[in-house]
């Protein structure tokens, strides 16, 4: 009794679809229903910021980049000088070694995780900048080229 109509209206409306962006995790930090990345509330006030989502990907890569490129570094020259300047038996060495190892490891990751998504941000911004001054130089070209031909195409009618 009316539950067809109930029903078609709700799908005309949209009103099954339950979009809510306000889940709350239990922290207090709202969460996008579809994609679970943090809700900026100022999202609104920059055009060319890039979304949590792809900050949040590119400082997890910073930070893992960041990590694995200084643990490398770090093997290949602070265990020698290590290992030269630290006489005794290698489990020694290591002791002495690992431990500055790791602080270095962990500052280039908390590095790479700040300076990656700001790279990111930059290039999308010099991106959409130049896009838009391209954009507006490519529109005043053809203004000039239009109002040229038809104030051409005026005189010959004359």
């Amino acid at each position: 009794m009316g539950t067809r109509e109930v029903y078609e209206e709700k799908l005309r409306s949209g009103a099954h679809l339950h979009r809510d962006p306000t889940i709350n995790p239990g922290l207090g930090s709202p969460r996008c229903p579809r994609c679970l990345s943090l809700l900026n509330p100022t999202a609104g006030e920059g055009d060319w910021a890039i979304t949590s989502v792809l900050h949040d990907a590119t400082a997890v890569a910073g930070s893992g980049a960041g990590a694995l490129l200084s643990a490398v570094h770090g093997f290949n020259t602070g265990i020698p000088f290590v290992q030269k300047h630290v006489k005794g038996p290698k489990w020694l060495q290591l002791l002495v070694g690992v431990p500055p190892l790791l602080l270095f490891s962990g500052a280039s990751a908390v590095f790479g995780a700040y300076a990656l998504p700001r790279f990111a941000q930059l290039t999308v911004t010099s991106y959409y900048a130049a896009s838009s001054g391209s954009h507006y130089a490519v529109s005043q070209i053809t203004r000039q080229i239009e109002s040229a031909h038809f104030s051409e195409s005026d005189e010959k009618s004359r």
